[in-house]
């Protein structure tokens, strides 16, 4: 179309030239001539006009027919996109619906899930809390004597095996060759026999006598009773009938009255065999035959008549007490007429000298008035606080920190710090024992154990801050934080070979208390428990310092006299 319009445009110029000449040459001849041509000319162009008018009618009826033919497609493909478009906003439409459905699903998902966290969380607070119930109870049900304070005496029948650390061998059980044996001593005889010589060896050339001679003895006990008599005449006053007789001799205050024999007997039965008093009175009455038959009274006295005797081993016992550089201390309970009561425990592991004193409760009123009070050296306890207000230096026993470690360990088995303080502990304990007596402490090897002490203490620190222990199992903390404040008070037996590293000496005397306590007795007064206490406390000296005869030293003490009692009156 811009062709034939370009065309068209061409022609009308060419006419509007032909139009001008024509005006300028219309008067004259040539004008006729060339108005013949012009006409001519005309002719042709009209012709060709017409043909191009022709084509361009054609070309605009064509351009027509193809503008409905793109008209009619359009409005198919608009259809078709109207269609599609419908299809897709119906879709649309459902992905919406869809969409919102998706949504309230989801809101109601969150709701249930906000519900659920909540139910989860509260579940897991109670499982948490349960879990560390679990722990707790179960710290408590594999206590022993091995991870905790308990004695061993406390585990009964269900206590564990004490390890053998012995290998095993293939010798065989008993004594082996070259070892020159321990043969029982043979006592002077009473009665002596002589065997005749055998006829079969005596006749025989192929035997003959040597000097050499056999013996063989039993011992037998003879239990004999001597009773001892003082007969004396009466006088009566003829006036007032009152009546007099010769003064008896010393012991003889009563109609029947028993020598420091008997008692001592009787009193070691009580107090060392840990025998009842009931017991005691049948075994005298059976081995004498019913010729003693002492009363239970008579037997339960016997304590608080050995304290009042014994008052000077008593005051031999404070003093070497309170001359000595170290003390183990400790406190164990007992039980008078149905009331808890305390027993201090005060022995010297270098002067064999001890006291139990029976107090009414533990702390400070329990040292006021004993040798702690005004103690001025080492005290070896098993980190009772209260001690630390007394004597200079502390040494915390190592054994309990050992057992509270293997604790640490089975209840907290993640941790590291424990494993590696139990390790380094014994290690310092292995090192202290080996020493020789004359072997004097290495300030190299006690600053290496010192170092890495404090490098498992922060270790511990770490360990903690980054789990913070359990409410229902502190005691793993606990320790971790008394090694780090009393760390001096811990590791003192590594500067002073002087200072035990434990505190057994006090719990082996604890242990005697509690095997008297356990036997069938009861205290009915403060006098008897006292006066209990003081009598264990000679006769455990008494085993220390080596008494050759632990019975006729506490006979001696029984045929004392009584002391005459303290007069209020002034002198």
């Amino acid at each position: 179309m811009s062709e034939v319009s370009e065309r068209i445009w061409f022609l009308k110029f060419q006419i509007s030239v032909l139009r001008r000449q024509v005006e300028s040459f219309r008067n004259g001849h040539k004008f006729q001539t060339l108005r013949n041509e012009y006409e001519s000319v005309c002719r042709k162009k009209d012709c060709e006009i017409r043909r191009l008018k022709k084509e361009l009618a054609d070309a605009h009826e064509q351009i027509i027919t193809v503008r409905k033919n793109w008209s009619e497609i359009f409005d198919d493909l608009s259809r078709e996109t109207d269609r599609k478009v419908a299809i897709e906003q119906k879709m649309l439409a459902e992905m919406e619906e869809r969409a919102l459905r998706a949504e309230r699903q989801r809101d109601e998902a969150l709701d249930k899930a906000k519900e659920w966290r909540a139910k989860y969380y509260e579940q897991s607070a109670k499982l948490e809390e349960a879990e560390g119930l679990i722990k707790k109870l179960t710290a408590q049900v594999n206590k022993d004597f091995q991870n905790s304070s308990i004695p061993s005496s406390q585990q009964g029948a269900s206590r564990k095996k004490i390890p053998n650390s012995r290998e095993k061998t293939e010798r065989k059980v008993g004594g082996q060759p070259g070892h020159k044996g321990h043969r029982l001593t043979q006592r002077t005889p009473t009665i002596k026999h002589r065997l005749p010589d055998p006829e079969k060896y005596v006749k025989d050339p192929d035997y003959y006598k040597t000097e050499e001679t056999v013996k063989r003895q039993k011992i037998i006990l003879n239990v004999s009773v001597e009773v001892v008599e003082y007969e004396a005449s009466v006088f009566r006053h003829r006036e007032t009938g009152s009546r007099v007789h010769a003064d008896f001799p010393e012991g003889y205050d009563t109609d029947i009255s028993y020598d420091a024999s008997v008692k001592a007997f009787a009193f070691l039965l009580a107090n060392e065999g840990n025998v009842s008093a009931g017991k005691i009175k049948t075994i005298l009455h059976e081995i004498t035959k019913g010729k003693i038959d002492i009363s239970e009274a008579t037997i339960n006295g016997l304590c608080r008549e050995f304290s009042m005797k014994s008052e000077e081993e008593q005051d031999k016992n404070r003093s070497e007490l309170m001359s000595s550089p170290v003390l183990n201390t400790d406190f164990t309970t007992s039980n008078v007429n149905g009331e808890t009561k305390q027993v201090l425990i005060i022995a010297s592991p270098v002067a064999n000298a001890l006291m139990m004193i029976g107090r009414d409760s533990k702390g400070h009123k329990g040292i006021l008035g004993t040798p702690i009070e005004t103690y001025v050296g080492t005290l070896v306890h098993d980190h009772d606080r209260t001690f630390y207000n007394y004597a200079i230096r502390h040494q915390e026993c190592m054994q309990h920190n050992i057992r509270y470690l293997i604790g640490s360990i089975e209840n907290e088995p993640d941790l590291k710090w424990n494993k590696k303080m139990h390790k380094l502990i014994k290690e310092m304990l292995h090192y202290r024992n080996s020493l020789a007596v004359e072997e004097n402490l290495d300030p190299k090897v006690v600053s290496r154990f010192e170092k890495q002490y404090d490098k498992i203490l922060d270790l511990a620190r770490q360990e903690y801050e980054y789990e913070p222990p359990s409410e229902y199992y502190k005691e793993g903390y606990n320790l971790y934080l008394r090694l780090g404040r009393y760390k001096e008070s811990e590791l003192l037996f590594l500067h002073d070979k002087s200072v035990p590293t434990n505190n057994s000496l006090a719990e082996r005397l604890a242990r005697v208390v509690k095997r008297k306590q356990k036997q069938a007795i009861v205290l009915r007064s403060d006098e008897n428990f006292r006066a209990l206490c003081n009598s264990i406390s000679l006769i455990q000296t008494f085993r220390y310092q080596d008494e050759e005869n632990l019975f006729q030293k506490v006979a001696e003490i029984f045929a004392r006299p009584k002391p005459a009692p303290i007069s209020s009156q002034p002198v």
